[in-house]
């Protein structure tokens, strides 16, 4: 039995506080041999997430606590300009994105949550420290996704 409470939600963020990443995920599943991924991810402000896509699996998002926005992209073969706070690093593959939709998440005004469809590109942008329920099939490696 794993239990979602306060004191999971403050460990995840005084983990997350500490890694060089700035997010700190906690696996809710309950065998190796189970054929999805669902966890919880607690993200600080600064983490940078890269976009990327699940061509395999819709993605359920739904936040738990704080802030955050999901970026939707599209490839954009003539872009000039990387998102804002990414560059050539950020994007191994050479592919250009431009941003198609932004989704609020924040549960204190009742923008809890979202489904990205399969294929999509996207990436979140941290406003607070937030944790998130994450949901895709597959397992994780084996899923099908990439990085932009």
């Amino acid at each position: 039995m794993i239990q979602i409470d306060k004191q999971l939600i403050r460990e995840l963020f005084d983990k997350a506080v500490v890694n060089p990443r700035l997010r700190m995920n906690f696996d809710l599943r309950t065998s190796p041999d189970d054929g999805g991924q669902r966890m919880l991810n607690a993200l600080m402000p600064g983490t940078v997430v890269p976009i990327h896509r699940h061509p395999m699996s819709n993605e359920s998002v739904i936040c738990l606590s704080g802030k955050l926005v999901e970026v939707i992209y599209e490839e954009d073969n003539i872009a000039k300009d990387f998102p804002m706070g990414m560059d050539a690093q950020d994007v191994p593959s050479g592919k250009r994105f431009k941003e198609s939709a932004r989704y609020m998440l924040d549960p204190s005004v009742g923008n809890f949550g979202c489904v990205v469809p399969a294929g999509a590109w996207h990436t979140v942008e941290v406003l607070e420290p937030s944790v998130i329920f994450e949901a895709k099939d597959g397992k994780y490696g084996e899923d099908g996704s990439e990085i932009g």
